[in-house]
């Protein structure tokens, strides 16, 4: 096995959450501020995942204040300590890129019915 894989076999968190695209997260970040660290969440829409192993990434949408706000979260990164699945949410398309250009009710995602 290369060095690099054994490497990013380390990294890699045991338990990966299970969510998709079109669901509705909170996060829980890890957030520094100088010496001090606190966690503070961060709670939107899931509307890409990109990559594979120690380098997957997801991409969050939320409206703050009439202002949209994207974060793109390493999946396997230390200072992402949880996430919880709030709603699941029923999508056609593996990116929702297009959720930048809707707003109102035309910007939400229909839930999955179980």
């Amino acid at each position: 096995m290369d060095a690099l894989k054994l490497i990013a076999a380390d990294s890699v968190k045991e338990q990966a959450p299970e969510f998709n695209v079109g669901d509705t997260i909170r996060i829980d970040v890890n957030i520094r501020e100088g010496e001090r660290e606190r966690i503070q969440q961060f709670e939107g829409t899931v509307i890409a995942r990109k990559g594979s192993g120690v380098g997957e990434t997801f991409t969050v949408r939320r409206v703050s204040y009439g202002v949209g706000v994207e974060r793109v979260f390493p999946l396997h990164s230390p200072s992402v300590k949880n996430i919880v699945v709030v709603r699941k949410g029923r999508v056609r398309r593996a990116k929702l890129y297009y959720l930048r250009d809707r707003v109102g009710k035309a910007a939400k995602v229909k839930s999955q019915v179980r």
